[in-house]
């Protein structure tokens, strides 16, 4: 069964990276070492180290996020500080499917709320949902004031 890369949270820094590994190989059918070869490491053994200790150098967050063809440490950085990381709006028009995807944010994070309330879901699992939606609004508030004057869409308008 497929992930839905969007619901994914991280927990810690080394989920966050493992979860990097695991999308690049999911959706770009990338290994490890297909990764360090995209860094510009010249010994794919170095990006195993860094990935063990979870001690990678800052200045190759990106290009290692850019690898994998997603952000879940920056995402885990942002929310383990107490913020919240939206993609930079563009006011484009979004699809119905896109209004339902929110729509069931919503219904999952109260629910979540309530079950944690009630003693039975835990508080990561329901922070998880309560971030997804708070994001999933934010972009859409963003989007919703872009509108009026779009920028142009070089990411091919993912949120």
């Amino acid at each position: 069964m497929k992930r839905n890369w969007k619901r994914v949270q991280p927990a810690s820094l080394q989920e966050a990276t493992r979860l990097c590994i695991d999308h690049a190989k999911e959706v770009h059918h990338r290994s490890v070492d297909g990764i360090a070869a995209l860094m510009g490491l010249s010994n794919q053994f170095t990006l195993y180290k860094y990935i063990e200790s979870g001690g990678m150098p800052t200045r190759l967050l990106p290009v290692f996020e850019h690898a994998c063809g997603c952000d879940f440490v920056t995402r885990w950085l942002a929310h383990s500080r107490g913020s919240l990381l939206i993609k930079v709006p563009t006011g484009r028009s979004v699809k119905p499917h896109e209004l339902g995807e929110i729509h069931q944010s919503f219904i999952d994070s109260i629910g979540a709320l309530a079950r944690f309330y009630e003693g039975k879901e835990g508080a990561q699992e329901t922070l998880n949902r309560v971030t997804e939606m708070l994001e999933s609004l934010a972009w859409h508030h963003g989007n919703v004031q872009q509108h009026i004057q779009p920028t142009l869409d070089f990411d091919g308008g993912e949120k």
